[in-house]
């Protein structure tokens, strides 16, 4: 059996387009996008006309992009620089306890600078609730984090309804929206957000590179400083190559966004169908929104064997799967997800986590279903 990847909320392979998009400034137009001669400059008007094409599909200015080395760094840039910003005379943040780390520990950090910071706690389906936002904030609250959909259980956060509050009482809002792009729409022209963070990797783009939309209406600190790169907000070098295969990823997924969509739910639906049908309704529970998720991401508990011997299974099988769980010294830690869901402890036990792409189909997907079948029952017999 040929291997089967459901990793994609993890990493995506890169498409043939982008990689050939990419390949020219790898070799012949090398340039450093600073210098002032024809090889800088030709670096320099790709990478204009990539900030461009990006703004124009996300709905904002280019003058409100800057591209980044990743998701975590686009995260990391939006809290750090909004608190070096607004932070001297108000102390307060507010995120939730579902934050990708990138933001949550970012928050922890801010902690130890003086900063309050609440996490929101959400409910058995992993969601916040906009009322528990109203009683958190304070008057010194500055700065609200909430992510778009959520990497483990792909839960979908109300960003509207809390963008709109946040607005309202002059709140900064910034949205982790990396598992999003290409997926749900994103239409900064119209969303009330201030600041939103993207990653090339997760759209079947390269690895390295993401973007951070900074509305025009407000101003952050730089994070990284020693350059006056991308309008003097993250010194560095542009990643020239990798901006331009992020934008032509950019493109593909938003060009496909309703037909990828559909067939990834499409696949998902048929996992969720197949388990129903081969190991039986009681032996499995979905984990996440019931119909306010991510449709790529299909978070799924098998109580009774737990997560690490389930991944090593399908492992041997030829399938890749995840757990949200972070790995410390071998061994998996309960995922701090499904805990700020207070799901059961068999249930968070046992999480595993599907994740699909564009490019898979049913057969895939009845494959490693019987398989998953028959991992449970040479386990629950032993």
């Amino acid at each position: 059996m040929d291997p089967i990847y459901f990793d994609h909320a993890a990493t995506t392979p890169m498409r043939a387009e982008v990689v050939e998009a990419m390949l020219p400034y790898f070799t012949e137009k090398f340039g450093n996008p600073s210098s002032l001669h024809a090889f800088g400059r030709e670096a320099r008007t790709a990478l204009g006309r990539s900030r461009d094409r990006l703004a124009g599909l996300i709905g904002c200015e280019p003058g409100e992009l800057l591209f980044t080395g990743g998701g975590t760094e686009s995260d990391n840039t939006a809290l750090f620089g909004a608190a070096a910003q607004y932070g001297a005379v108000k102390k307060h943040i507010i995120t939730t306890e579902i934050e990708h780390h990138a933001v949550l520990h970012a928050c922890r950090q801010l902690e130890h600078s003086g900063y309050d910071v609440t996490y929101l706690p959400v409910d058995s389906a992993g969601r916040v609730h906009p009322e528990q936002l109203e009683e958190a904030v304070r008057e010194d609250t500055f700065l609200v984090s909430v992510m778009h959909g959520n990497n483990e259980v792909g839960t979908v956060q109300p960003i509207e309804a809390i963008g709109q509050w946040t607005r309202a009482r002059g709140i900064l809002f910034h949205v982790d929206a990396v598992q999003s792009l290409g997926l749900l729409p994103v239409d900064l022209a119209r969303l009330p957000v201030d600041m939103m963070s993207f990653s090339a990797h997760k759209i079947y783009g390269p690895k390295g590179v993401g973007a951070l939309y900074v509305s025009k209406r407000i101003a952050i600190v730089p994070h990284l400083v020693g350059g006056s790169q991308e309008r003097k907000r993250r010194a560095g070098t542009e990643n020239v190559s990798g901006i331009i295969g992020f934008v032509r990823a950019a493109e593909l997924a938003v060009s496909e966004q309703e037909r990828n969509r559909l067939h990834v739910q499409s696949l998902r639906d048929r996992m969720i169908e197949a388990l129903n049908r081969t190991v039986g309704p009681s032996a499995f529970t979905v984990n996440g929104h019931p119909t306010d998720v991510l449709p790529h991401i299909l978070n799924v508990s098998f109580p009774g064997v737990d997560t690490e011997t389930m991944l090593m299974s399908l492992d041997l099988e030829g399938i890749a799967a995840a757990s949200g769980s972070a790995c410390t010294s071998g061994s998996l830690e309960l995922s701090h997800v499904l805990r700020a869901m207070k799901l059961p402890e068999d249930v968070m036990r046992s999480a595993i986590r599907f994740s699909f792409g564009f490019s898979q189909n049913i057969e895939q997907i009845d494959t490693a279903t019987e398989k998953v079948a028959t991992i449970l029952r040479r386990l629950r017999k032993t």
